[in-house]
């Protein structure tokens, strides 16, 4: 169940060569692949990664100024994907092009827009501001799951996991399951979304400090801990995260924990999926070191999550019709579903994406 009409990060910002760089980029985002590269003046383009010749990759031919040369038979293409030379022939077919993507970079994330670029809205691309910004520090990451980007969703849509999956990193307390998350709407950004996502907030009063907080910062008396996020179509989070002494006020002096995160999903295929995120600290709230620690917890933290959903995901291959028992704590992710499920049809409705 994929919705095409959005965006999807395909990249960090950093992984697309510079514009005087020769190399090319090339990543699978929805079953296509997808060559990324910059122009001359600094211009993101995207292009089908299949030469509409014989169908081999641009990504192994070489750039030649703004365009790219398939290696295999040398058309030439223009970043708008016409093709505009074939050695040997005095005349290009008008059929001889390749798709272009509308792309764009926001906060050090690469986006392409996989259905019909006419419909392309920078309106919809989501707040990731913490990515790229002077108040805010982190080391970015990347994941690569080979199980259906939904379970991984699902996943980060219940928080409920952290008291177990990550009972010694991350979670640290099984009050967090315990508590019961307020779900609520995000407003759409345009009239045909009037829904963007769900927004979870979890509250957990006076539990000890998590592993992952006593790595950069100690603490000697419990905390009370927040997981405030927007997740947003078609797979991105958005979190303000943190733990103060209990009972303390919000500006009250003395060590606390203020994080916000970026988390997006790509899928790649209909069973793997790109996991694009990082945790960012304040700037003047921790060193390079803490920067680091963070980004180690959240590797080991991650792998802990990519193994149950991946074991998770065998299972479900073994029998894909059986159904699962729905739960209380399932109320974010069953929501989100059906978010999707109708933007999704409402899609297939609409105009025939490109």
């Amino acid at each position: 169940m994929w919705l095409r009409n959005c965006w999807y990060v395909i990249a960090w910002g950093h992984e697309i060569p510079a514009a005087d760089d020769s190399r090319l980029f090339t990543r699978t985002v929805l079953g296509e692949p997808v060559l990324v590269y910059r122009t001359a003046a600094g211009d993101l383009v995207a292009l089908e990664d299949r030469c509409c010749h014989r169908h081999a990759p641009l990504s192994v031919g070489r750039r030649e100024g703004d365009c790219v040369r398939c290696g295999y038979h040398g058309m030439k293409f223009e970043p708008s994907g016409r093709c505009i030379e074939i050695p040997g022939l005095d005349a290009v077919p008008p059929k001889a092009r390749v798709r272009s993507y509308p792309v764009v970079q926001k906060n050090n994330w690469v986006f392409v827009w996989m259905g019909d670029p006419a419909r392309s809205d920078t309106a919809l691309l989501p707040d990731n501001f913490s990515c790229e910004s002077p108040d805010w520090k982190h080391r970015p990451g990347y994941l690569h799951y080979d199980t259906p980007y939904l379970l991984i969703c699902d996943n980060l849509l219940d928080f409920s996991h952290l008291s177990y999956v990550h009972e010694k990193s991350l979670g640290g307390s099984t009050r967090i399951a315990q508590a019961r998350p307020v779900i609520e709407p995000v407003p759409g950004a345009t009239p045909d979304w009037p829904q963007m996502g769900i927004k979870v907030s979890r509250h957990i009063q006076d539990v000890p400090p998590p592993p992952f907080y006593q790595r950069f910062r100690q603490f000697d008396t419990h905390l009370d801990r927040w997981f405030v996020y927007d997740f947003l179509l078609p797979g991105t989070l958005l979190m303000h995260s943190g733990g103060r002494p209990t009972g303390a006020a919000p500006d009250a002096p003395g060590p606390s924990v203020r994080l916000h995160s970026c988390q997006t999903l790509t899928p790649e295929t209909e069973t793997t999926t790109h996991y694009f995120f990082q945790q960012s600290h304040p700037v003047g709230e921790g060193d390079d070191t803490v920067t680091e620690s963070i980004y180690n917890s959240l590797i080991g933290a991650f792998n802990e999550d990519r193994d149950m959903i991946t074991a998770q995901h065998r299972n479900i291959a073994l029998d894909p019709q059986r159904a699962m028992l729905p739960l209380a704590m399932d109320a974010a992710l069953i929501q989100f579903r059906r978010l999707l499920q109708t933007r999704v049809e409402a899609e297939r409705q609409g105009p025939v994406a490109a």
